[in-house]
C-alpha cells in the first residue's frame, strides 16, 4: 500500500477549523445515508454519528471532545476521501468492521476553538459527575453500541517530543484502569493495535512516534472506558516541522487511523504482539515553540537572561483560520529547554516599553 499516492485531503475543509455548521452540511449531502443525530449539544447543535461498514468487528470513535482538536475530524473526512480512489481497499475494510464515529463531539467549543463546552467543562474529565450536556452521550452510545475497541482521538501540544529531537507527531496510550497501572488484558488488546499502528507510521515519519504517560486519571473518558473492559486506543497529534496548521499531522493522522481499523479487523481482539507497545519512546516535555536567546534587558544593572514563547491558538472574528499569537511563557534560564526555532541576541538590542518580558502575556517587544 502506497499511502502518499492514494491519500487525499477532503476539498470541503481546507482550513484546520472546521465550522459545525459546514460539517453539518457536509453530513447531509454527502453521507446523508450513513449518518444519524445521536443528541445535542448544550447550546443545540446536533451531535451525528457516522456509521461505515457491516463487518463483525465493532469499533466505536469520537473527535473533538476538546472542541480545539479538529485533526481526527480531518482524517474521517480524509479517509472516506481517499478510499473512493481505492474502493477495493474500502470494501475490504469495511467488509470487516463496523464504524461508529462520533464527529465533533463537542461542537459548542469546536465553533469558537476552544477546549472546553459551552458550560466552560472539560468533556474528557466529566466521566463520573456527568455535568456536561455532551458526555452521557458518548457513555450511552458506548453502553449499548457492544463495541469491541474505543478509539480516543485528540491532540497535543508542541512541547513533545520523542527523544528530544523529533517532535512526538503522533503519540499513543492503551489507559491505565487503576492507579496502579496493572497490565490486563483489556490493556493489553489496546497495546497490540498501537503496536502496528507504529510500525506503520515508523515508515513514513520515523522518530516521531511516541508513547503518553499512561498515569491513571479518575475522572477522564479512556481510563474508565477501560475499566469497563472496552479496549481504548486513545490518539494525540502533535507537532510536524514547519507545520502550525497541522496539514502534515492531519495526513498521518489519516494514515493512522487506517492503520489502526485495518489492526483491528485483523486482530479481533487478539493480544499479540503486543509487547511491540513497550518499543515506542515515552513522550518527552522538552521544546517552546520559539527561545530568545541572550537577551540584553535594558535595566540598570546587567540582565541577560532567556525568553521562551508559545503560540496560543485563536480563532479571530471573521477569520476562516486559526491565527497562532505569541506569548511570554519563561523568562530566565532556559537552558534545560530548546526552541523549534530560537534566535541568539548577543549584541543586539531589546526594545519595548517595559523593562522585563511580562509573563503571560502577548510579546509585546522586538530584537534588533
Amino acid at each position: 500500500m502506497d499511502f502518499e499516492n492514494w491519500y487525499r485531503r477532503n476539498p470541503d475543509f481546507p482550513h484546520r477549523y472546521i465550522p459545525p455548521t459546514t460539517l453539518e452540511k457536509f453530513l447531509q449531502k454527502n453521507l446523508s445515508d450513513y449518518n444519524r443525530v445521536i443528541g445535542t449539544s448544550y447550546a443545540g447543535k446536533n451531535i451525528r454519528m457516522l456509521t461505515l461498514g457491516s463487518g463483525p468487528v465493532r469499533v466505536i470513535a469520537w473527535s473533538q471532545m476538546h472542541g480545539n482538536e479538529s485533526n481526527a475530524t480531518h482524517a474521517l473526512l480524509d479517509l472516506w476521501e481517499s478510499l473512493q480512489y481505492r474502493p477495493d481497499l474500502r470494501d475490504q475494510l469495511f467488509s470487516e468492521i463496523t464504524l461508529d464515529f462520533i464527529l465533533m463531539l463537542n461542537p459548542d467549543g469546536s465553533e469558537v476553538w476552544n477546549r472546553r463546552n459551552a458550560q466552560d467543562i472539560d468533556l474528557n474529565r466529566d466521566f463520573l459527575k456527568l455535568e456536561s450536556k455532551e458526555l452521557p452521550i458518548l457513555k450511552e452510545a458506548v453502553r449499548t453500541g457492544n463495541y469491541h475497541y474505543g478509539l480516543n482521538l485528540h491532540e497535543q501540544r508542541t512541547i513533545f517530543t520523542t527523544d528530544g529531537v523529533h517532535p512526538a507527531t503522533f503519540s499513543f496510550l492503551s489507559p491505565s484502569v487503576s492507579p496502579e497501572r496493572e497490565l490486563t488484558e483489556t490493556r493489553k488488546k489496546g497495546m497490540a493495535v498501537i503496536a502496528r499502528i507504529y510500525e506503520k507510521l515508523n515508515l513514513y515519519i520515523p522518530h516521531q512516534t511516541g508513547r503518553y504517560t499512561d498515569e491513571f486519571y479518575p475522572a477522564s473518558t479512556g481510563d474508565n472506558f477501560s475499566r469497563m473492559g472496552l479496549p481504548v486506543i486513545l490518539y494525540e497529534g502533535g507537532h510536524f516541522p514547519e507545520d502550525y496548521e497541522r496539514k502534515h499531522t492531519r495526513k498521518y493522522y489519516t494514515l493512522a487511523l487506517y492503520e489502526g481499523l485495518k489492526a483491528m479487523a485483523q486482530l479481533r481482539g487478539s493480544t499479540s504482539g503486543f509487547g511491540g507497545y513497550f518499543e515506542i519512546p515515552e513522550n518527552q516535555e522538552t521544546h517552546y515553540d520559539f527561545i530568545y536567546r541572550n537577551v540584553k534587558l535594558n535595566t540598570g544593572f546587567d540582565c541577560v537572561l532567556d525568553v521562551a514563547v508559545q503560540y496560543k491558538e485563536e480563532l479571530l472574528p471573521g477569520n476562516e483560520e486559526i491565527t497562532f499569537t505569541p506569548v511570554v511563557v519563561a523568562a530566565g534560564d532556559v537552558g534545560d529547554k530548546k526552541g523549534w526555532k530560537e534566535m541568539d541576541c548577543t549584541g543586539k538590542k531589546f526594545i519595548c516599553d517595559s523593562e522585563f518580558p511580562k509573563l503571560d502575556h502577548v510579546v509585546n517587544f522586538r530584537i534588533e
